[in-house]
């Protein structure tokens, strides 16, 4: 299996984190940006760091940017230049092309141009914040259609010490229990860390414990209903 390549255009701190995470997953990325200093700043973080202006043809081309599989375009300051780059991206023959939208506006204006794939960053991160303030038990979450979720859970309160079993989140809240995540304590080189992984499948005999993140599947009504009788 070829190994996958993507371009990243516009490489501010959005663009950055998309960059450098999938850098960290075993991905080729090029970073380009008309900032010479952006591009200095990430040209540590991914295989290859460009400063060009994404609007030129050539200029992309001069890039093998038609080699690329997918190509995130994650201009946020001015969208003119990131609906002229994406024009250009069309014309090169870009398959799929991934775009940022501040706001709803945007949003359709993407999406009428003929993008399918749109982050809007600012709305999804806002959302997530008001969730967390209105529940300090909500850590993130995943929102699905028809009203479901996929949300990580600081483990309730009237939870810790009891079995898996005795919860029956299924039967009881109508939920399913994907993971945990269990703290574990490494020893560093100068120093003892703390550190969150993943504990595999869970049985019925498993004990909560006051460290313990759920991470579970289900309709958001149930999820609540769940924090608040046992909070």
């Amino acid at each position: 299996m070829n190994r996958q390549k993507f371009a990243v255009i516009g490489v501010g701190q959005f663009g950055k984190s998309i960059a450098k995470a999938l850098t960290q997953n075993e991905v080729e990325v090029i970073a380009i940006d008309s900032d010479q200093d952006v591009i200095d700043s990430v040209a540590d973080e991914v295989a290859l760091a460009v400063c060009l202006d994404a609007t030129d043809k050539k200029a992309l081309l001069s890039q093998d940017i038609n080699e690329y599989n997918t190509v995130v375009v994650a201009i946020g300051s001015d969208f003119e230049q990131e609906l002229l780059c994406i024009v250009t991206l069309m014309e090169i023959g870009i398959k799929r092309i991934i775009a940022r939208a501040r706001g709803e506006a945007q949003k359709r204006i993407l999406e009428k141009v003929g993008i399918s794939e749109i982050f809007s960053p600012e709305v999804e991160v806002g959302l997530v914040v008001a969730e967390r303030l209105i529940n300090p038990n909500l850590v993130s979450y995943l929102q699905l259609p028809d009203g479901y979720r996929i949300a990580e859970l600081i483990a309730p309160v009237n939870t810790i010490g009891r079995t898996l079993g005795d919860i029956n989140l299924r039967d009881r809240y109508k939920l399913s229990l994907i993971t945990i995540k269990k703290q574990f304590k490494v020893q560093g080189l100068d120093k003892e860390n703390v550190e969150q992984h993943i504990s595999g499948v869970p049985d019925s005999k498993t004990i909560l414990e006051n460290t313990d993140n759920l991470v579970i599947f289900g309709k958001s009504k149930d999820i609540d209903r769940f924090i608040e009788i046992n909070d």
